[in-house]
Formats: structure tokens, C-alpha cells, sequence
């Protein structure tokens, strides 16, 4: 079990690392006004995009199977491991959201600001605070 918990991290950091840096790739194409930089920023938010959807699936498929084995039977009560579901909920749409403006922005279709994906950019990092509190302290 130990072997897919770490396997789980592994693939929960490579998503994170994706969720944090693509809305920051957002503000910089918002505030671009050259062709060239405007292509480039096309590039790597598709190129980012995909890596960080490689790390979400390799996340929930080792979550998956840890609250399948392990959680579900030893936490079904526990009100910590319902709302960091909730949180993982959360953060699979701020994916699918993240998905949607890059394919705006590929499309040039964009209709927000830098100042909407700055605070976008802020989304992931509270979950990640909630769900570490909810994962290592249990106050609930």
C-alpha cells in the first residue's frame, strides 16, 4: 500500500505543479500583444495542459484505489475524508475550467483580464492548504 500511496503523491505533485503554473501562463498571454508571444504562450499552456492532465489521471487512479483498499473502510465516518473528496471535486473542475480557457485562448476567443487569471491563479493553492490540513490533521 505504500508503494501506490507514494505513487499517488508523485502524480499529485505533477498535477499541482501544472494547476499552479497554467492560470500564471494565463495572466502573461492576457497581457501579451505580440504574434510571436501570443503563438508561444499557445504552445506551452497545450503543452502544460497535457502533462498536468497526465498527473491528475495518475492522482485519481492511485486515489481511487487507495479509497478503495484502505480509506473507504477506515474512514466512511470521517467527516475530513468527505469534504477532501469534495476539495478533489473541486479541483477536477478547476481543471476542466483551465482546459476551457486554454482552448479560448488557442482559439483567440479569450474575454478575461489578467487581474480575472491572477486570482484564478489563487484557486488551487487554497485547496491544497485545505486538503493538507483535512489530510494530516483530521479536525473532523
Amino acid at each position: 500500500m505504500l508503494w501506490i500511496k507514494a505513487f499517488h503523491l508523485i502524480f499529485v505533485v505533477m498535477w499541482y505543479a501544472g494547476l499552479l503554473y497554467l492560470p500564471r501562463l494565463f495572466v502573461y498571454h492576457a497581457m501579451s500583444e505580440d504574434v510571436i508571444g501570443i503563438e508561444r504562450f499557445k504552445v506551452m499552456e497545450r503543452k502544460l495542459f497535457a502533462i498536468t492532465t497526465v498527473g491528475g489521471a495518475g492522482a485519481l487512479i492511485f486515489g481511487v484505489w487507495l479509497l478503495i483498499d484502505y480509506a473507504w473502510a477506515a474512514h466512511l465516518g470521517s467527516v475530513w475524508l468527505h469534504l477532501k473528496l469534495l476539495l478533489v471535486a473541486a479541483l477536477i473542475a478547476f481543471h476542466a475550467l483551465c482546459g476551457k480557457l486554454m482552448l479560448e485562448f488557442r482559439n483567440d476567443r479569450n474575454r478575461h483580464g489578467h487581474r480575472f487569471y491572477r486570482v484564478l491563479n489563487e484557486i488551487p493553492a487554497v485547496i491544497l492548504i485545505a486538503v493538507v490540513i483535512l489530510v494530516v490533521v483530521k479536525p473532523f
